[in-house]
């Protein structure tokens, strides 16, 4: 977190937070968000946290900061790495103690009320990081340190600090002069607040559609746990002896993979790809033209031509053309496959007389017929075999596998939902590595998508190790009567991905914690992961019938085997027009004025896109880009780490699925490691060459 200048006058405090504003003095006394935590391994106690916490928790940790950056600007003696660099570093502690509670809790468990102080903290959060980088006094003695960096006889990592110390406040501002500050704050501020509400909008979009099916009928095709799931949903929302399909994944893909009724796969299908573009109030086209535009402002005064150029120069793609150059290679192999496909659904359609051309809501349908017709393969034979609590312990079993971890369930910890399970995770000695908390299913207070996130970060205090708090959030098929969560083949794909997060922030072991791998490097160690999901030798340990407990046939193995790189036309080129259509929002120079849609297929037609496929997000509701900075201009970072995570397994099967001495290297070099120095470098050490691109092409079926 960014810090701001202190003072203590009652008047400058009602200023700069308004009339809400707490005092010490009315502050509640008892507020476990700014007590040490007294919890089993110092976890945040979830319990006994309330929305009414938030804000003087918050406000407090902007005093301490501003405290501190007061301290190092009136310090007489020289700057030193330890006296500013490091002493900055750790300004933000109980900022981020807050931070990490309620930014983590307004994904996974937001209400009324924590949306309602996250509008009133975003433009607060916003001047506090402006008043840092901007602060003049401060960035002179980070200066002055950057400047004699040679002379300082320091370590690789803290080189790297200091790095990228001094580069986050040149990119946070800290060069700018007159106007261009206040510039500079005012679309901060804006851009801060136009996040809150396409967050908002998209919450309510997710949760507002609502398929109900009275006809028996109209459910032909489905599976039997499909139709369960569905009528118990409608028996939550008081319309018992219906169906009801919502736009969430587990109830949209299941849906459109199997429902015979076309017309309900085209009405299902569309209340998801219109998300956000509905002339409603939840509406988000004329939100994400306000922050593309302010984006380029922002950028501009900054002395960038786009926001694509400010965010790549920090990550491994260094500017847009080697972005597009990466798009360029794979996108006519994954269309001319993705046509292909096409094709053989047509071929299906028109041997059963189907009668009309395929459309975008019959492509998961038919492609499902056609993967029973090549590999005699589908879903419903697999899923049995995909207990959720089987994946999750083969996942277990994997890490144990690779690295001799384990991982060992708690009872009677703080959690903040009831489906929440905790496991402690421990070195082959029995050595404390981290906590890890597990969130699978989906409801109306979270949002949609998988992400791993921390409610700590790994870092050293005192010489010690701080042991991380790691969380890993879903939206998985849930339970229904006595059938326990079956996933999908893509669900439990997700799951090992995002495991693949938590061991990188889990094996963490950097002394300072701000230091982050860059976007594109990013994804390598959760991509990784999924390789070993349905590897024949995993399998063979996790994929048990839920009913039967018999190991998963030899012969359905082979299967899947067979099937890898089935339908991967589709998957490729609906990522790659959505990491376009995310670098044609950003390279723009000039203030945008077209409309989203024209916009939009502006820039699907460039590149050829099929009427069959939409990009993986269409604009109005792609929230890895427009809910915040995390992924705008990155979305490319998924296929550039796939590269990575491609070319990096192809050690692990040259030397052996579970080969010690591989994955140790693994672990020190890219999950230890990783943002300590060059990612390139750390890659090298690894691998021991630069990556190539061929394993990702081979993998994909693109060749």
């Amino acid at each position: 977190m960014k810090n701001v200048l202190f003072t203590a006058s009652i008047v400058a405090l009602i200023a700069l937070f308004g009339c809400n504003t707490q005092t010490k003095e009315n502050m509640p006394t008892e507020n476990p968000l700014l007590a040490e935590y007294t919890t089993p391994f110092q976890v945040p106690p979830f319990d006994s946290i309330t929305p009414e916490h938030y804000m003087p928790a918050f406000k407090e940790g902007m005093e301490q900061q501003k405290s501190i950056v007061n301290n190092i600007i009136n310090n007489t003696d020289e700057p030193t790495f330890e006296n500013t660099i490091i002493a900055f570093e750790n300004s933000g502690d109980l900022l981020n103690k807050v931070g990490n509670v309620f930014y983590n809790l307004s994904s996974a468990k937001t209400d009324s009320s924590m949306q309602a102080i996250n509008k009133e903290l975003a433009p607060i959060m916003s001047g506090h990081s402006d008043d840092i980088n901007l602060n003049e006094q401060l960035f002179a003695k980070v200066k002055l340190v950057y400047e004699k960096k040679n002379e300082l006889n320091l370590t690789v990592e803290q080189s790297t600090l200091l790095d990228n110390t001094y580069r986050n406040f040149v990119r946070g501002g800290a060069n700018l002069v007159g106007e261009e500050k206040d510039a500079f704050r005012k679309v901060n501020e804006k851009i801060s607040l136009l996040y809150e509400q396409f967050k908002e909008n998209m919450l309510n979009e997710n949760n507002s559609f609502k398929l109900f099916i009275e006809k028996e009928e109209d459910l032909k095709g489905l599976t039997e746990t499909a139709i369960a799931t569905a009528a118990l949903a409608s028996k939550n929302e008081g319309q018992e002896g219906k169906w009801l399909f919502t736009i969430h994944k587990p109830s949209l893909l299941p849906f459109l993979e199997n429902a015979d009724n076309r017309e309900l796969r085209e009405y299902l299908y569309k209340g998801y790809i219109n998300k956000g573009d509905n002339n409603d109030e939840n509406d988000t086209k004329e939100i994400i033209v306000k922050i593309a535009n302010a984006r380029i402002v922002r950028a501009n005064i900054l002395g960038f031509e786009s926001h694509a150029a400010y965010v790549l120069e920090k990550n491994m793609a260094k500017q847009p053309e080697n972005v597009y150059e990466l798009l360029g290679k794979l996108m006519p192999s994954a269309l001319r496959v993705a046509k292909q496909e096409v094709a053989d659904m047509q071929a299906i359609i028109d041997a059963e007389k189907g009668g009309f051309k395929i459309e975008a809501w019959d492509y998961w349908y038919y492609a499902a017929k056609v993967k029973e017709q090549k590999y005699a393969l589908n879903e419903n034979q697999i899923r049995p075999y995909l207990k959720l609590e089987n994946a999750r312990d083969g996942m277990f079993w994997v890490a144990n596998q690779l690295y001799g971890i384990t991982f060992t369930k708690l009872e009677n910890m703080p959690i903040y939902h009831p489906e929440v399970e905790v496991f402690e995770a421990k070195e082959e000695n029995g050595d404390h590595i981290g906590i890890l908390y597990m969130d699978y299913h989906p409801r109306a207070s979270k949002r949609s998508g998988a992400w791993c996130t921390s409610f700590r970060l790994q870092k050293y205090a005192n010489d010690k190790r701080v042991a991380p708090v790691v969380s890993i959030v879903c939206n998985f098929s849930a339970p229904v009567g006595d059938t326990p969560a079956l996933l999908s083949v893509d669900e439990t794909e997700t799951l090992f991905h995002e495991f693949g997060h938590g061991l990188d922030a889990l094996f963490s072991n950097k002394y300072y914690a701000s230091l982050s791998v860059p976007r594109d490097f990013v994804e390598l160690p959760s991509q990784i992961m999924e390789n070993w999901s349905f590897a024949p030798e995993v399998l063979n340990h996790y994929a048990k019938h839920y009913k039967t407990g018999e190991a998963m046939p030899t012969e359905l193995i082979e299967k899947i085997e067979k099937a890898g790189k089935f339908n991967q036309g589709f998957a490729t080129t609906e990522f790659i027009a959505a990491s376009y259509l995310d670098m044609d929002w950003h390279t723009t120079k000039e203030e945008i004025t077209m409309d989203v849609n024209a916009f939009e297929k502006q820039s699907m037609d460039k590149i050829g896109l099929i009427k069959e496929i939409a990009p993986r997000y269409r604009s109005t509701y792609f929230q890895h880009i427009f809910s915040g900075n995390s992924y705008s201009s990155g979305y490319y970072s998924y296929v550039w780490a796939e590269v990575l995570d491609a070319d990096a397994f192809e050690a692990f099967k040259e030397n052996g699925l579970f080969n010690k001495t591989t994955a140790a290297a693994f672990r020190t070099n890219i999950l230890e490691l990783g943002g300590t120095e060059d990612a390139m470098e750390l890659y090298r050490k690894f691998r021991g060459a630069d990556p190539k691109i061929e394993p990702l092409i081979e993998r994909r079926g693109l060749n």
